[in-house]
């Protein structure tokens, strides 16, 4: 699981169909606030497993025919809880970014970007969101300056990471 989950409740759950040899592996993740309720004003859904879940179906061209949403009673820790659920896969593709090229990086970075781009169109109104960014590059310079930025943090964070490894304050381990 990725950062965002830290500190929040997984399980992976078993069933079972015909028999030994018919096994359904559930991932349910807990499903908090969202961390623009700040900002934004609370969720129209009650159940925060339902917004995760909603918000999937929005950016997905096809999703999980599994996902779904809970809400647990007080049977675990005397707290209600929501979570979403899915189909857990146990392998993911990726490409080999360690080993890519310049050319071949900067192509995955584009695939990568107009996937996320079509993801998001499907969440909203294309015409509304073209009219919102306008025809100029404003936009555009903005979210390179953006990206900019956020990969001088990480550069910055890899740094701090790799002197407190160095000062043998923390252990790093890689790989699996």
């Amino acid at each position: 699981m990725g950062v965002g989950s830290v500190g929040t409740r997984a399980w992976i759950v078993l069933m079972l169909g015909r028999d030994d040899r018919d096994p359904l592996f559930l991932q349910m993740k807990e499903a908090e606030a969202s961390v623009l309720e700040p900002y934004l004003g609370r969720s129209e859904y009650v159940n925060h497993g339902r917004r995760v879940v909603e918000g999937q179906r929005l950016m997905q061209a096809a999703s999980d025919i599994m996902l779904g949403w809970i809400r647990t009673t007080e049977w675990i820790d005397g707290v209600n809880r929501d979570f979403y659920v899915r189909q857990l896969w146990d392998g993911k593709g990726s490409a080999p970014v360690d080993v890519l090229g310049p050319d071949g990086l900067g192509r995955y970075g584009e695939l990568c970007g107009w996937a996320l781009a079509r993801a998001h169109a499907r969440s909203g109104d294309a015409v509304a969101i073209g009219t919102y960014l306008g025809a100029g590059n404003r936009f555009d310079r903005a979210m390179c300056a953006f990206a900019d930025a956020y990969a001088d943090q990480n550069e910055r964070d890899y740094e701090a990471l790799r002197q407190a490894a160095d000062a043998n304050r923390i252990t790093v381990r890689t790989g699996l």
